[in-house]
């Protein structure tokens, strides 16, 4: 798709920049510095939630007028030295390696599984119209979506359904440990209840993947009671939530914290994989506030832990194995794994490991990867070298 320019990483096509400048105005203008102003097919945006969104994404976007500019809010950033916090990331994609088409899906809280596969199929087709047929190579998905409004299952499910099997990936908008609002950014403006639908096609090779730490135990427990709207489990087994989920996994001296839950998730079994449910928070009635959809006869399966960083030195081997060097991972994990390597002293070797291997993205409120809502995992896409 075009000749190599090394603005953006020679080889990858990607260019990533960075900034901790205490203002909005400092860290636009040290990220203009550090990207390409033209030639893009796309940005994308990670922000910490100690900037103002709104201002920030008015910002860059008049910065950058002829491109389309996207991206949310976090609950961390994962940066080109590293995990951070307090800071911005932007992925400046070429448009001589990717042809990119985004469109927002507003109001989820009406949303419509019809909406979803309406507007899914629609940005299918306008990609393809956008992509010069002598240089079709092949495309992938992201989706980032407002990490509370409790509608992500539906939105992935619907939007799945109707991309003919394009591989996608995502993740829920954070806001640190506050839970209180999130954003995604589109149009120069800072968005709730919405979500984004980007199509990039490249030549490039690439590969989408999905890396989480559990192995499923014999322990079970049943949804008895729950209020599904606000996924809340009021009951496991017939006995009090906390207290059940507490004796089920061996806690019961502690208190249920993040910590806790980010060691200690529950896993479901779907299509014969298993994928985790993670736990937000206790309520003051004894429920447990899940990030996940439940439901009501939901088996909930105990889980045990492997090694954080042995789990994701492997992914990032399997990938090496699939596609050659990789120039690039855009990484979407979730704040409890990150929690989980803080409370086990690893957050700092998995920072190295990332930063080792070029990840770039976000720590979220929930992962996507395909059809799938899930938690506790390392969702992204990792971007292999152009051929020499």
């Amino acid at each position: 798709m075009g000749q190599t320019d090394f603005r953006f990483g020679g080889a990858s096509g990607v260019a990533v920049a960075k900034s901790k400048a205490a203002s909005v105005d400092d860290a636009v203008a040290e990220l203009a510095a550090q990207l390409p102003s033209d030639g893009l097919a796309l940005i994308l945006v990670f922000l910490s939630p100690s900037y103002d969104p709104h201002r920030f994404i008015a910002e860059i976007s008049r910065q950058f007028d002829d491109t389309e500019v996207c991206g949310c809010t976090t609950a961390g950033e994962l940066a080109p030295d590293g995990w951070d916090e307090n800071s911005v990331v932007a992925l400046a994609f070429s448009r001589a390696d990717f042809c990119a088409v985004v469109r927002p899906i507003f109001n989820l809280d009406s949303f419509r599984v019809e909406d979803g596969r309406r507007i899914g199929g629609e940005l299918r087709h306008e990609l393809l119209r956008a992509t010069p047929q002598v240089e079709r190579g092949s495309p992938f998905g992201l989706v980032l979506i407002d990490g509370l409004c409790r509608r992500e299952e539906a939105v992935m499910s619907a939007i799945y359904a109707s991309l003919d099997d394009i591989p996608v990936v995502g993740g829920s908008a954070g806001d640190g440990l506050r839970f209180e609002k999130t954003f995604v950014f589109f149009d120069g403006k800072a968005h709730s209840n919405a979500a984004l639908l980007i199509l990039l096609n490249t030549s490039l090779p690439f590969r989408v993947f999905k890396c989480d730490n559990f192995e499923p135990q014999a322990q079970k427990m049943v949804v008895t009671e729950a209020d599904i709207e606000n996924r809340m489990v009021r009951e496991l087994n017939a006995e009090p939530a906390a207290q059940e989920y507490s004796r089920v996994v061996g806690i019961m001296d502690a208190k249920l914290d993040p910590f806790s839950f980010a060691s200690h998730p529950v896993l479901v079994r779907v299509g014969g994989a298993y994928y985790a449910r993670s736990i937000q928070r206790v309520e003051p009635d004894g429920s447990l506030h899940f990030f996940c959809a439940i439901d009501e006869g939901m088996v909930l399966t105990a889980a045990t832990s492997r090694s954080l960083v042995g789990a994701a030195r492997e992914t990032f081997a399997d990938i090496r194995d699939q596609i050659g060097d990789v120039s690039l991972y855009i990484g979407f994990e979730c704040l409890l794994r990150r929690l989980d390597a803080e409370q086990h002293q690893l957050a700092r070797d998995m920072s190295e490991l990332y930063r080792q291997n070029r990840v770039v993205g976000f720590h979220t409120y929930g992962e996507q990867f395909g059809s799938m809502h899930v938690n506790q995992t390392f969702t992204g896409v990792a971007i292999g070298r152009r051929p020499s």
